[in-house]
């Protein structure tokens, strides 16, 4: 990726200044006057700035600027409290930082905006299709998109990876003991008290990824560790 420094301001800066003192000095000579050769340099410098301007539009619309990254998507999946959230939030941040261009999609998030959305299998394979949909269309826009969701069916998760060009799937497969353990959210418990019905673990099946293209048990790494180890997975790409 092309970092734009200083330096790189300055330079480009003095370059412009250089051209239009060429093109100062080559009119001069050729009409040895002064007043015609400032004026011409003046137009040569907004014609220049509007082409320029033109040609970057035209290449914007042709190609949308990834700022040398290939976009992607990072699916993570996995059962409540395995870390999906935490560490698309850390990955977010990271990317960010670097200048990416890049969009987090929270499952739970985006249920807040559309509450209505329920909890069958129809429903959250309907939920997981739109959210993968969204993404396909962040990243032919050339944005590298996390999105984090249970999505607990094997179906809708094959669904939003034939939509996508690049699709990493990030399978979380902390066991069910240690996510019931943390219960950050006190679902499990209400799961288990029956004041929550269709709970992906308990009463509701997940179905693990057979060929994630990365696999991490939380559990037995800590936070930074599992970013680290996905970072260094999707190095290629950026």
């Amino acid at each position: 990726m092309k970092i734009i420094t200083k330096k790189t301001i300055k330079k480009a800066v003095s370059w412009r200044i250089m051209a239009t003192a060429i093109t100062f000095i080559l009119v001069y000579l050729f009409t040895r006057r002064i007043d015609i050769s400032a004026m011409l340099c003046g137009i040569e410098i907004i014609i220049k700035l509007l082409g320029y301007y033109i040609h970057d539009r035209v290449w914007d619309a042709v190609s949308p600027r990834t700022n040398g990254h290939t976009p992607f998507v990072l699916w993570f999946t996995g059962l409540s409290g395995s870390g999906k959230s935490t560490l698309a939030h850390k990955i977010h941040a990271y990317f960010t930082t670097k200048g990416y261009k890049t969009e987090w999609l929270d499952g739970d998030t985006i249920r807040s905006i559309f509450p209505d959305t329920g909890f069958s299998k129809e429903d959250r394979n309907s939920h997981v299709k739109r959210v993968g949909y969204l993404a396909s269309i962040l990243e032919k826009n050339g944005i590298i998109v996390i999105s984090s969701l249970v999505s607990p069916y094997a179906e809708s998760r094959d669904f939003v990876r034939s939509l996508c060009s690049k699709f990493i799937e990030v399978y979380l497969s902390t066991p069910l003991q240690e996510c019931e353990q943390r219960d950050v959210k006190g679902l499990y418990k209400k799961a288990r008290a029956g004041e929550i019905t269709k709970f992906t673990g308990i009463d509701d099946p997940y179905e693990p990824p057979v060929n994630p293209e990365i696999s991490i048990d939380t559990g037995k790494r800590s936070i930074d560790e599992s970013a680290d180890a996905i970072i260094s997975c999707i190095k290629p790409y950026l």
